[in-house]
């Protein structure tokens, strides 16, 4: 088996997308640009999205499309990823779109149950995301153990954790941060959305200090400043030394944070220079260009991993984060353009 220098955990999904779903948003409580679980009052707009909406059908999960556009920069047989699915056609699926864009899948399989599932309402600009997790919250910490995965872990130095993955597998979390720390190797980590740090504060904690490279969006960096009892949660550039100098159990690496806003500037600190915010211009897109923004906040972390385990510079990694997420909204859904793009 190959040497795989990124390994990557989520909840792997398949995206179900409908586009001009402004009255699904009403109907079922929604926001426009959001990213929820699914409730039990949500249980009927996926049997509603099935039989009364044209739908696309696009491999997702955030840690998944995060695994995806590190494949995208990076050499063939870099990246594995792994996450929990069932033992039905929606896993065939994403096995197959993994092998298609150079992921290895180390899935763990949960006899008898169902894969999880994303419900995308796509308007205008804005994406809200709905899942039911299903078998991906089924993910247990033994598969670590098993050994196909144990030496995938092993032989990887880098590794990125879906900050989804927390709702249900922190323990599993914990065991990989903590490797990656004893052996002074790299563990990135999304914010992922809103709700990790406002209802799942604990777990973030707990993980927090391993952290090597936290990626996240203005939205998630501010519900962290209120859940934290920050004064001002709107100041994003303190918002990202905050979090980079939160303690951190392995101090000899600096902790790298990286806050994005979507055609705005991105700002970087490192914990190492927390008084020095480096902020780095987006090149917005006309509205006429941009077709899909669900996936482009992965596409960036993706691009961005996959050139830092290229040994790139901050501004490279940065740069390259940026342009996969500018193709990504150029496409339907968590997707990237091939024949491949020049990333780097």
């Amino acid at each position: 088996m190959a040497p795989y220098k990124l390994f990557c955990m989520g909840n792997p999904l398949l995206d179900m997308q409908v586009r001009n779903g402004e009255e699904l948003l009403v109907k079922y409580n929604l926001k426009a640009n959001d990213a929820i679980l699914a409730g039990a009052e949500h249980a009927p707009l996926f049997d509603e999205l099935l039989t009364k909406h044209k739908l696309t059908f696009v491999a997702g999960g955030a840690a998944q499309n995060a695994a995806r556009g590190a494949a995208y920069v990076l050499p063939p047989n870099s990246v594995a990823y792994t996450g929990c699915v069932g033992d039905d056609e929606l896993a065939a699926q994403l096995r197959e779109a993994n092998k298609k864009e150079d992921v290895y899948s180390a899935y763990q399989v949960q006899k008898g149950e169902k894969t999880g599932a994303c419900a995308v309402v796509l308007t205008g600009h804005h994406r809200s995301l709905v899942t039911t997790l299903a078998a991906a919250e089924k993910f247990e910490p033994s598969h670590l153990e098993t050994p196909e995965v144990k030496d995938i872990i092993n032989s990887a130095q880098f590794y990125y954790l879906g900050g989804f993955f927390l709702t249900h597998g922190v323990e599993s979390a914990l065991e990989l941060a903590k490797h990656a720390s004893n052996s002074s190797k790299v563990f990135a980590m999304n914010l992922s959305a809103p709700f990790i740090a406002q209802f799942f504060k604990v777990q973030l904690n707990q993980i927090l200090p391993y952290v090597d490279i936290l990626i996240g969006n203005n939205d998630e960096a501010s519900a962290w400043a209120s859940a934290t009892g920050l004064d001002d949660t709107s100041d994003v550039p303190a918002i990202t030394k905050a979090l980079a100098t939160q303690p951190k159990a392995n101090a000899s690496r600096p902790r790298i944070v990286v806050i994005t806003r979507g055609a705005e500037s991105t700002f970087v600190v490192t914990s190492d220079k927390p008084d020095s915010v480096q902020e780095f211009q987006t090149t917005a897109l006309a509205d006429s260009e941009i077709v899909d923004t669900n996936g482009a906040g992965d596409a960036f972390a993706g691009a961005f991993m996959g050139a830092y385990v290229l040994g790139k510079s901050i501004p490279e990694c940065v740069a390259a984060g940026s342009k996969l997420g500018t193709l990504c909204v150029k496409q339907i859904g968590p997707q990237y353009p091939y024949p491949k793009a020049q990333i780097l």
